[in-house]
């Protein structure tokens, strides 16, 4: 860990990957959500199933899993790991034309899994959007962030209600 106490940053300043070897394997698992606003008549084209480019809701799933299998490559500093479960949900309000994506990633290993599960809905909403764009250019992906996290040195997380 640096003198500025980031652990992403060696005593010189120096970007660098974060030596995990000397911790413990435990059973790691993290938990993220986001949603994307649009049209409502776009969410109900995609709950009707009837998108131009297919099941939208199944292929945004297949791509937050693949996501979060692929993060260690897509991320600088981050491990690649083992993981041993990906599930995607997606709840629709179609009062407000919202979309939420919910996923938890979990693995066993020697470093957590927070970055995978915010990966992965972040790339699922994304597909959402490319898949849909041609209907609805204004759609706004937002509120991505990691909800609870739990294994590891420093224990189990959950976010506040107002965080």
């Amino acid at each position: 860990m640096s003198a500025t106490g980031l652990s992403h940053f060696d005593a010189q300043g120096q970007a660098h990957m974060v030596d995990v070897a000397d911790k413990g394997e435990s059973r790691r698992r993290a938990l993220a959500a986001g949603r994307i606003a649009m049209q409502p008549s776009t969410l109900a084209t995609i709950l009707a199933g009837e998108a131009g480019k297919g099941d939208v809701l199944g292929v945004a799933r297949i791509a937050g899993i693949q996501a979060a299998k692929r993060t260690g490559e897509l991320i600088p500093l981050c491990h690649p790991i083992t993981i041993t479960r990906v599930a995607l949900a997606f709840d629709a309000d179609p009062d407000h034309g919202t979309l939420r994506c919910e996923a938890t990633v979990e693995t066993i290993g020697r470093t957590g899994v927070e970055m995978e599960a915010l990966t992965a809905v972040a790339i699922a909403l994304l597909t959402v959007y490319d898949m849909c764009k041609s209907m609805d250019r204004a759609m706004v992906i937002e509120d991505v962030r990691l909800l609870a996290k739990s294994g590891g040195r420093s224990g189990s997380w959950q976010a506040s209600e107002h965080t």
